[in-house]
């Protein structure tokens, strides 16, 4: 009997050891698939998708590290959820010089010409520090000729409402924090 359980154990052991091989190829081939894919329509949504998540993720550490939880009781604050905020900048040569990633302010200045003292209108902060994620190209941005150009932002769902109606109200243009 002593030997039947020693065969069983051998057996399995090397089993044991050619699954483990398998998967580690499975593994390495899937990685090296994986770069190649990020080319094709559904690698390059991943793609996105993967640098988004990054992107929430550095948002909740920056919160964290400015002592945002945490705390004596030792309470998180909750993740914020950001959104894609289209904003439509009034100053289109500002916008090619954005990149993704990038962190800009958002300020937005009274439409219209200034006021008869020919002082410059007063212009407000909307949203400080957000992260660029999309600069359309040349050709899509000039398009619809409405001037200016449209860049895409993560940002807080309240600071989105307030983007969009500032936008509404106001030329926005941007600063490269």
């Amino acid at each position: 009997m002593h030997g039947g359980r020693h065969r069983l154990r051998r057996a399995v052991r090397r089993r044991r050891r050619a699954m483990a091989a398998g998967l580690a190829m499975t593994a390495a081939a899937l990685a090296a698939s994986g770069a190649r894919d990020a080319g094709r329509a559904g690698g390059a949504a991943q793609a996105r998708a993967q640098a988004q998540d990054r992107d929430r993720a550095e948002v909740r550490a920056s919160d964290g590290a400015r002592g945002g939880g945490g705390g004596a009781r030792g309470r998180e604050r909750p993740p914020v959820r950001l959104v894609s905020a289209p904003v439509r900048i009034a100053d289109a040569a500002t916008v090619r010089l954005l990149r993704r990633g990038d962190r800009v302010d958002v300020i937005a200045a009274a439409a219209g010409s200034p006021p008869r003292g020919g002082r410059s209108p007063e212009a407000r902060v909307v949203a400080a520090g957000v992260r660029v994620t999309q600069v359309p190209e040349a050709h899509e941005t000039f398009a619809d000729g409405g001037g200016g150009a449209l860049v895409v932002l993560a940002v807080p769902r309240a600071t989105a409402a307030e983007l969009a109606g500032a936008g509404a109200t106001s030329q926005l243009a941007v600063t490269l924090c």
